[in-house]
């Protein structure tokens, strides 16, 4: 192996940090150790494969919506302003290769096709994400679209700007946040919008129960819910555009198809190089975010697994939240300094409209899985005290293990007002709190905010006193 740029590093006497992925993770984790070690004492070279760099790809629906009007908002900060800091970003470069013997890698420039190896002292991986294409006749036709990137966006959007006219249909193939989102924004655009979902109900990031009142939220929004649907094939026109969506039981036309049956962890370069890979397929790391086994290798985001803390078990949860902490906490080891990432309890909210949907915590099946005995209760409250203007329901379920008592999770599905208040469960999931020491919280109250029992206490109360009786 060559690598032309070993005898410029040499030369320097500074340490080289090569971060491959320049998004959430990628650029924070440059930028943190940047900010502790200067250009003097570190050189750092960050590889990106897309056109964009630092951006909120949880805004991508709302850029297609036209919720968001222009994509630079959702840029956090632009290339411009990573190499005015000393960060040698280098965007439509894809890393090919790991070498991790020899301590390189080899990237190749999208638009020429040079190639070149690039030495380090020190890696981060960053690679994120992949949408999940179902393996069928048509997956790949022109129109059918999964969105993880700003790239990804913009590819959407100039197909419904090819196709937008009255009587245009859209299919979502998928009912997790993205697909509930994608749905929602292409009803703005002005599409009759089917979405296509395996499951019992929409959000199977929540019980089938609660997922229910997702379901009529989305009906109400003029969106036709297909559950328990298989889809098998992508039908399409003789110029090779997508047509409609085949399960079956039916087929949808479609003039334009997105995914949203979720993401997997970017791995096949890391699985490539030898690093470990957990049972999800995510990159396994220590406390640090130090790749198990490999002393100068770091990863972060949605590459990586990460350790639920309420379960003790391994998961692959990839947001942008735990990307950034992920990014944080790896630039100041590679800078110099100390910090770990504890693990996460698994909270998440989205929203149908103006109805709110909120989790932190394990659902049934996973507490099931982790071999956990529980209870359940499910309470209906209000936003705001009952005679308050705009008190609008809520609906909270909460699992307690049994015997103990300790908050495994809660669900919270309702209007203004309700996706925030999961916060409250997620702190004291992080605790270790058991239902009966939340029922003696200090929250804030006045009518206009909450009932005097707060609808979360409420959950509480009745979880507590579940568990007390059997």
């Amino acid at each position: 192996m060559s690598m032309s740029e070993s005898a410029r590093h040499g030369a320097s006497g500074r340490e080289r940090l090569v971060v491959i992925g320049a998004d959430a993770a990628g650029m924070s984790a440059a930028s943190q150790a940047c900010r502790l070690k200067g250009p003097e004492e570190l050189d750092i070279v960050a590889f990106e494969r897309g056109h964009f760099a630092s951006y909120s790809a949880c805004g991508i629906p709302y850029w297609v919506g036209g919720d968001v009007t222009e994509r630079d908002e959702l840029i956090a900060r632009t290339p411009q302003e990573h190499r005015a800091r000393g960060i040698d970003l280098r965007l439509r470069t894809e890393v090919t290769e790991i070498d991790l013997d020899r301590q390189g890698v080899h990237a190749r420039d999208v638009d020429s096709g040079a190639e070149s190896w690039t030495s380090y002292d020190k890696l981060v991986i960053a690679t994120g994400a992949r949408p999940i294409r179902p393996d069928m006749p048509g997956a790949d036709a022109d129109g059918v679209h999964g969105v993880q990137t700003l790239d990804d966006g913009q590819e959407l959007l100039d197909t419904l700007a090819r196709t937008r006219g009255r009587g245009r249909h859209a299919v979502v193939v998928g009912a997790g946040y993205i697909g509930v989102e994608m749905a929602e924004s292409l009803i703005k655009r002005g599409y009759r919008v089917t979405v296509v979902n395996r499951g019992s109900e929409p959000m199977s990031t929540l019980d089938p129960d609660m997922g229910r009142l997702v379901h009529r939220a989305m009906e109400g929004l003029g969106i036709t819910m297909v559950n328990d649907a298989e889809v098998t094939e992508l039908l399409t026109h003789d110029d090779g555009r997508v047509r409609a969506v085949v399960t079956p039981d039916a087929e949808y036309p479609a003039d334009v198809v997105v995914l949203g049956i979720g993401v997997r962890p970017e791995t096949a370069l890391a699985e490539a190089a030898g690093l470990p890979l957990g049972a999800h397929g995510g990159l396994l790391t220590d406390l640090a975010m130090r790749v198990r086994g490999h002393e100068n290798v770091w990863a972060g985001g949605d590459c990586v697994e990460v350790l639920d803390l309420v379960s003790g078990q391994e998961r692959h949860i990839p947001l942008g939240t735990h990307a950034n902490k992920h990014g944080q906490i790896i630039g100041t080891n590679v800078g110099g300094g100390y910090a770990v990432f504890p693990g996460v309890v698994g909270t998440a909210v989205s929203k149908v409209c103006d109805l709110e949907i909120a989790r932190t915590g394990l659902r049934e099946k996973d507490a099931r899985r982790a071999g956990l005995q529980f209870e359940t209760v499910t309470v209906e409250s209000t936003s705001r005290a009952g005679y308050y203007p705009g008190a609008s329901p809520m609906t909270v379920k909460m699992l307690a293990e049994r015997r103990t008592g300790r908050l495994l999770g809660v669900q919270i599905v309702g209007r203004e007002g309700a996706g925030k208040r999961v916060d409250i469960a997620a702190v004291a999931l992080t605790a270790g709190m058991t239902a009966e020491q939340m029922t003696t919280l200090d929250l804030g109250y006045a009518p206009p905010f909450s009932p005097v029992w707060d609808p979360v206490l409420v959950a509480a109360r009745k979880a507590a006193a579940k568990v007390r009786n059997t």
